[in-house]
């Protein structure tokens, strides 16, 4: 099993998937094969894929999108691994998707948020409502991808593997400029002691040797630590770990008394909400979101203040 989790393993480098996606890949396909009695997968086909889905929605009660993660990753098993084409499986017993409202703050209750927020975590909570990124995109941004002069941020392999373009609020130029400021001196002082290395996306340490020690590389959110990488014998920084955030926003939520569950997702959610408040029109926070299908944008109208349609309740008319 372990030399078929090492294919799987390449295979999703080779793929470019995200870290994350890569793990729960692996750990998807161990757990299948775990599952039944440690047999090889192209001793198996649909039946076997079906039982195993099945219990994960009837046993393991796994809401809707761990269920289709989980078959995701054993499709890429057979595909790109084994080159196996499963038959379709209809008798799969599907977890149940609840409809959900996203959770939205108010513009007082994230000020208020903001508020208890300090250093780079309050930088990186004010990206995520100021421009609409995802947590992970803000963390893995590098110097070259901050335009302070066309105020953009561009992202790089966001969900999906797709790059995109958004605003740069005026309000945070200032703070990001003296935060980069403090993170070019700490580079600066790395590169003196032999370190000051960083991972660079695919092959470009091969087409670029010294861009893994440049500055427009460098994370703009670097980890206070350094960490020593074996396979190539540099002491390189990793970004800002997410955790970190996650646990200052969700303290600077219960600080402030606010009584809904507040995430880093909260602060995206309220941007987009915040956007359709203002009377922009939906395709350009499409566009903004990185949102392939403009349903999922459409969630957002739901939590309008005026319905989902900008409806007037007839009560108010009285």
């Amino acid at each position: 099993m372990s030399q078929l989790l090492e294919d799987v393993h390449r295979a999703i480098q080779a793929k470019h998937f995200s870290p994350k996606t890569g793990q729960a890949y692996t750990r998807w396909i161990h757990r299948f094969i775990i599952f039944h009695d440690k047999r090889h997968p192209k001793d198996m086909s649909g039946p076997e894929v079906s039982r195993f889905l099945s219990y994960l929605a009837t046993d393991r009660k796994v809401a809707a999108s761990t269920q289709n993660q989980a078959l995701s990753a054993i499709l890429f098993l057979y595909k790109e691994i084994l080159d196996i084409e499963l038959p379709w499986m209809d008798d799969i017993v599907r977890a149940k998707q609840p409809v959900r409202v996203p959770t939205v703050l108010t513009r007082r209750e994230v000020e208020m948020v903001m508020d208890r927020l300090q250093g780079p975590s309050w930088l990186v909570a004010s990206l995520l409502y100021g421009s609409g990124l995802r947590l992970m995109e803000g963390l893995r941004l590098r110097v070259h991808d901050v335009d302070f002069d066309r105020s953009e941020i561009l992202v790089r392999r966001g969900k999906g593997q797709k790059d995109r373009r958004t605003m740069m609020p005026e309000r945070l130029k200032a703070p990001l400029k003296n935060h980069l400021e403090i993170a070019r001196r700490q580079h600066a002082a790395d590169l003196k002691i032999g370190a000051g290395y960083v991972e660079v996306p695919g092959a470009l340490t091969r087409k670029y040797p010294n861009a893994n020690r440049e500055w427009p590389w460098q994370w703009v959110f670097p980890a206070t630590r350094r960490y020593f990488h074996q396979e190539t014998g540099e002491w390189r920084r990793h970004h800002l770990h997410e955790t970190v955030v996650q646990r200052n926003v969700k303290s600077a939520a219960r600080e402030a008394q606010i009584s809904k569950r507040v995430t880093t997702h909260t602060l995206r959610h309220s941007f987009a909400t915040h956007l359709l408040e203002a009377g922009y029109d939906i395709r350009s926070i499409q566009e903004l979101l990185g949102h392939a299908d403009l349903k999922t944008t459409m969630m957002y109208t739901h939590v309008l203040n005026k319905g989902g349609r900008g409806v007037r309740s007839p009560l108010d008319e009285l």
